[in-house]
């Protein structure tokens, strides 16, 4: 919690005159009690009228002076509440879009839709309230108790016994339902999870007649959300019956203890009246207290859940500055710039050939984490600058996890891996991946235009750059055919495309920065041998600048690579041409001749 407090440094002024607002009008409430004393006490007593209206204009007074203090103290703790929770809110984004995909993994995008938006919005009202009500209520309470002692000591020793009474009901309350607000927040991720999932894959949920399936595992979670929701909220409804039968048994002590002072002459009406106001008012504010406690209790437990996320990741983070750091420094030593230093190492400039491969793979491995076993284990390869490099295998076998070690995606948990010679481990991570374009399995396209889709590749893009990398990725009639051409509206996902529609101008997204290297994990699945074909032959003018990875389950995307690595269960079952490996790799065999019987059969 104390980790959130400081987006609240930009609004001290409001922290400050809001809780000061409020005891303002605390103070002019708790004068009316006296007020109305004095009007019995003199102005009905003596039949006073004049001092009665005096008294009455005094009253309307406080009224208005509170009334003003109460929307300008309101106005101020809105302000910094909204603003408080704008700043997290950005933060907590900013944060979730620098995870890992492994730190995603293990958080999960439900959870993170919810405290993006439910948890921050308990926080807010939280801040709100407790910048109206978290002062003012004690003041009215302790304020009331002292005022009562003023005007008799036996009378306000009442409040004293009833004061600490309420207190142990409302925190003892407190303490118990606050961890259970934590499982509420957790029951609803859960829920929202399911729903999630529900909605994504619709389709296929269809497909397989799953429907009453997923019915019934929506229902189930639901309605356990539903009883966590009812027991913690039958507790917390125990609050104010509690504080309300406790106030009003000594407001019959009052009563009655009063009624025998006003005839023993020890008291006046008008002050056994005031008496009775005060302790109205406890009642009222320690209600409002207790409702006040309740959202505070949401409010923590929704911000320990927030704060939870802005640990997830700190480690990595810390451990990659400190690689940034020792890598400035060695090079500062070395007395070279990282231009130089490139140069050096890729012989770019100089006419000399580097005597290292561009990229290589030294006994790598890979274990997600919370994983029993390796997803890749031991992988030696390496890719000289502009090889194109295809990658097969069954399904499971770890092609996607194999690139995505590349623009380190995820963290290689043994063995190394070297770009230009240098571990990625000491790369800046965002100018390592600004040197490549990745074209994932699933096509992702964000509600807009075509232009600013592939803006998203190179912002500062020229219109003839789009146009190139379109017709680099047999794209450029789709666009053509569209009214708008470029700035043709493209729905939430790509919606209004088909899937060859979409991978295509996925790829030209990806082409559009001129990357070095380029990684295509099976994106071309959906499009007909004929248009891959001839991406394929596209591609093939890069690669004097750009080293391409083709991941593809169909062996004639990735016959003619330069290399070709073949995985089988996490291992390198083969590497080599098409000829060799099918000459002397058992895997790619099968894989082929699945694919091309006649040819086993010709053999």
């Amino acid at each position: 919690m104390k980790r959130l407090f400081v987006y609240l440094r930009d609004y001290k002024k409001e922290c400050v005159l809001a809780p000061l607002f409020k005891l303002l009008e605390a103070a002019f409430e708790l004068l009316v009690p006296l007020v109305m004393a004095n009007i019995i006490d003199v102005g009905i007593a003596n039949q006073d009228k004049g001092y009665i209206l005096k008294m009455g204009l005094c009253l309307i007074g406080l009224a208005l002076v509170g009334l003003a203090s109460s929307v300008t103290a309101q106005f101020f703790a809105a302000k910094a509440a909204v603003g408080f929770s704008t700043k997290l809110r950005a933060a907590l984004f900013g944060h979730i879009e620098d995870l890992s995909f492994t730190d995603m993994d293990r958080a999960g995008t439900s959870t993170m839709i919810t405290r993006l938006t439910s948890d921050i919005n308990q926080v807010q009202s939280g801040v709100n309230m407790t910048l109206r009500l978290f002062l003012r209520s004690p003041i009215i309470v302790f304020g009331a108790m002292i005022m009562a002692f003023t005007i008799d000591v036996r009378m306000a020793m009442i409040f004293v016994v009833t004061i600490p009474a309420l207190a142990v009901v409302v925190f003892g309350i407190m303490l118990v339902t606050m961890p259970l607000y934590k499982k509420v927040q957790s029951g609803l991720d859960r829920t929202l999870g399911i729903t999630r999932e529900n909605l994504t894959g619709v389709r296929v949920i269809r497909a397989f007649h799953q429907e009453e399936t997923e019915e019934k595992r929506f229902q189930e979670s639901n309605q356990a959300l539903t009883n966590m929701q009812m027991f913690v909220g039958k507790i917390s409804a125990c609050m104010n019956p509690v504080t309300y039968i406790i106030v009003n048994a000594a407001v019959m002590v009052l009563i009655y203890k009063g009624a025998l002072k006003v005839n023993l002459g020890e008291l006046t009406q008008g002050q056994v009246v005031a008496i009775l106001n005060y302790m109205s008012q406890i009642l009222i504010e320690l209600v409002k207290l207790a409702n006040l406690i309740i959202l505070m209790t949401k409010a923590m437990a929704c911000a320990d859940r927030v704060a939870a996320v802005f640990t997830i990741g700190g480690e990595s983070e810390k451990q990659r500055d400190a690689g940034e750091q020792t890598g400035l420094k060695a090079d500062l030593k070395a007395g070279a710039d990282h231009e130089k230093l490139t140069e050096r190492q890729t012989g770019i400039g100089t006419g000399e050939k580097a005597d290292f491969p561009y990229l290589s793979f030294e006994h790598v491995s890979l274990t997600y984490r919370g994983a029993g076993e390796k997803t890749l284990e031991d992988i030696n390869f390496t890719v000289d600058r502009g090889d194109t490099v295809g990658i097969i295998g069954g399904t499971g076998s770890g092609k996607t996890s194999l690139v995505n070690l590349i623009p380190g995606f995820y963290p290689a948990t043994e063995g190394r891996i070297l770009l230009e010679g240098k571990d990625l481990k000491e790369y800046d991570e965002n100018a390592l991946r600004s040197r490549m374009g990745v074209v994932p399995q699933k096509a992702a396209l964000f509600a807009g235009t075509i232009r600013s889709n592939l803006l998203w590749g190179k912002p500062d893009a020229s219109e003839e750059e789009l146009w190139r990398a379109l017709e680099l990725a047999q794209a450029k009639e789709i666009v053509e055919g569209k009214e708008g051409r470029l700035d043709a509206e493209v729905a939430q996902n790509g919606r209004n495309l088909s899937g060859g529609q979409k991978q295509r101008l996925t790829i030209a997204r990806a082409l559009v920065r001129d990357p070095e290297i380029l990684i295509l994990d099976d994106s071309a699945s959906a499009l007909d041998y004929a248009t891959d074909a001839k991406l394929r032959q596209s591609l093939r003018s890069l690669e004097d600048r750009t080293t391409t990875f083709i991941v593809s389950q169909r062996a004639s995307s990735i016959r003619h690579a330069d290399k070709i690595l073949v995985l089988d269960d996490g291992k390198l079952a083969g590497m080599g041409t098409h000829e060799e490996l099918l000459r002397d790799c058992q895997v790619y065999q099968e894989i082929y001749y699945s694919q091309y019987p006649e040819e086993r059969r010709s053999r």
